[in-house]
C-alpha cells in the first residue's frame, strides 16, 4: 500500500531536523497524526508565525522579533565588550550563565571550507565593520572547541589584528565538578596549558 502524498511529504519534512533520520521522521508523523493531531496542528500554527515574525537582530545578528534585540538595547549591558558565537543556542547559554554582560555577535556557523562556507558566509566582514567602531575595546571569541570553531577563532584574530582593540579566547579544560580519572587527556592536556595562578 502506498502512503499518501501529502504523508510522504510530512515524513520529509521532518527529516529536515538535526539528528532525525527516514525512521524517526516516520514515526514523528504518524504519532502527530496518530495520536496528537491537535499538537500537530499547533506546531504548524507556530512554526508559521515564527516564520513570519522572526528575523535577524540588525546589530548581533541573532534572532528577534524586533529591528533590535533586547540584548542590544539594553541599557545595562557593556559596549567595550563583544562576545563572538556561532548561533543564537550559544548566545542563550552565555546568557544563562549571568556572568557575562557585554554584547554580542552571532555567525550563524562557522568557517567550513569543504562545506563551502567561508567569512562572507558568516558575516566576518559585519564583525569587522562592527569592531571598527571603536566603543569595542574587546573581542571574546566564544565559538566551539571543533576544529571549524577553531580555524574560525584564529581567522577572527587574524582578522582583528592590528587594531585597537583586544582578542581573547574563552578557556576550556575540566569542567566544574569534573574529577580527572574520568576526564579525557586531550581536555586534561588543555587544561594544563591553560592553568592559572592561584
Amino acid at each position: 500500500m502506498k502512503s499518501p502524498s501529502s504523508l510522504e511529504e510530512l515524513i520529509e519534512s521532518l527529516r529536515c531536523l538535526p539528528g532525525v533520520g527516514p525512521k524517526a521522521a516516520q514515526r514523528m508523523a504518524y504519532h502527530l497524526l496518530q495520536y496528537d493531531r491537535e499538537g500537530a496542528r499547533r506546531l504548524a500554527v507556530s512554526l508559521g508565525s515564527a516564520l513570519g515574525s522572526i528575523r535577524r537582530c540588525t546589530k548581533c545578528n541573532t534572532f528577534t522579533e524586533d529591528e533590535i534585540c533586547t540584548v542590544c538595547s539594553s541599557a545595562k549591558r557593556d559596549p567595550s565588550l563583544l562576545c563572538v558565537v556561532e548561533s543564537p543556542a550559544d548566545l542563550l547559554m552565555m546568557e544563562q550563565t549571568h556572568a557575562y554582560g557585554g554584547m554580542y555577535f552571532v555567525l550563524m556557523g562557522r568557517l567550513s571550507p569543504l562545506d563551502g562556507i567561508g567569512p562572507r558566509e558568516i558575516g566576518l566582514d559585519v564583525l569587522a565593520h562592527r569592531v571598527a567602531d571603536h566603543a569595542v575595546k574587546e573581542v571574546i571569541v566564544a565559538t566551539n572547541f571543533t576544529n571549524e570553531g577553531e580555524a574560525t577563532a584564529h581567522y577572527i584574530g587574524e582578522l582583528l589584528k592590528g587594531r585597537d582593540v583586544r582578542v581573547s579566547r574563552i578557556a576550556r579544560g575540566i569542567p566544574v565538578g569534573g574529577e580527572l580519572e574520568y576526564v579525557d587527556t586531550g581536555t586534561l592536556a588543555q587544561a594544563l596549558v591553560e592553568r592559572r595562578q592561584v
